[in-house]
């Protein structure tokens, strides 16, 4: 898989993308990634490290570098809190999830002296 467009850290191996942690080298197809979700999943990361060719050192400093851009997420809601840490879904409650009526203000008018209005295409 190629690299995500959003890069926070490069190493000479590994790189700290908007996907999690990234193998550099793309002849891999992606086999090493590990996504946002299981950078705190310890076997995981026990099991890439022990795997042959990895650099351990830089290894270790992308997981630091994306464990502090990505802090562990609650066990209960795993999507939404990664979207929150995104900044992709805002902590502000709605004002009013309920739509406001529509009003029509054409009471009393003749129709063809209101504005027209055209769907554009």
């Amino acid at each position: 898989m190629a690299l995500h467009r959003d890069i926070f850290w490069i190493g000479r191996q590994w790189a700290v993308t908007g996907a999690g942690i990234q193998a550099v080298d793309q002849r891999l197809r992606g086999v090493l990634d590990i996504d946002i979700a299981r950078l705190w999943d310890d076997a995981l990361i026990q099991d890439r490290r022990a795997k042959a060719g990895v650099n351990v050192v830089d290894f270790d400093k992308a997981l630091t570098v994306a464990r502090g851009r990505y802090p562990q997420m609650p066990v209960a809601e795993p999507l939404v809190a990664q979207l929150k840490a995104l900044g992709v879904i805002e902590t502000t409650p709605a004002a009013s999830p309920a739509l406001p009526a529509m009003q029509l203000r054409a009471e009393g008018r003749l129709a063809r002296f209101l504005p027209q209005w055209r769907v554009r295409r």
